[in-house]
């Protein structure tokens, strides 16, 4: 089978909600894996959802507006009308690395302190 997929998928295993008929109507799903433009959702069931949907994504308190692009079973691949609400499409992903990494680096030094001071503590004593 031909990839024809612009994006490639990450792997997931997020909760989801596909919402519809102005979001009277809702219907859980799992995230199996997601890219800037797209998604693969699994549904405990076969179930029956219209061809524009929304996707809430409680793990990051946002939904995405999208459209569905194939069924098959108890599964549904959906594209994003604007791939750019995906945070991880820009360099947020990268901005949260930095920041991830950097807080690591201030644990390593507090820890470092934390073991010189408690070796001096039982010299002392």
């Amino acid at each position: 089978m031909n990839e024809r997929r612009l994006e490639i998928r990450r792997k997931t295993f997020l909760r989801g909600r596909i919402l519809f008929n102005s979001g009277r109507a809702a219907v859980d799903c799992l995230i199996r894996d997601i890219s800037p433009v797209g998604a693969r959702l699994i549904f405990s069931d076969a179930v029956s959802v219209p061809d524009v949907v929304e996707l809430y994504i409680p793990q990051k308190e946002q939904t995405l507006e999208a459209r569905v692009e194939w069924r098959h079973g108890d599964e549904v691949g959906i594209a994003f009308a604007n791939a750019s609400q995906l945070p991880e499409a820009g360099g947020a992903l990268a901005e949260r690395v930095e920041r991830l990494e950097a807080e690591v680096a201030a644990l390593k030094k507090m820890l470092k302190r934390l073991k010189s001071d408690l070796s001096g503590n039982d010299e002392a004593a």
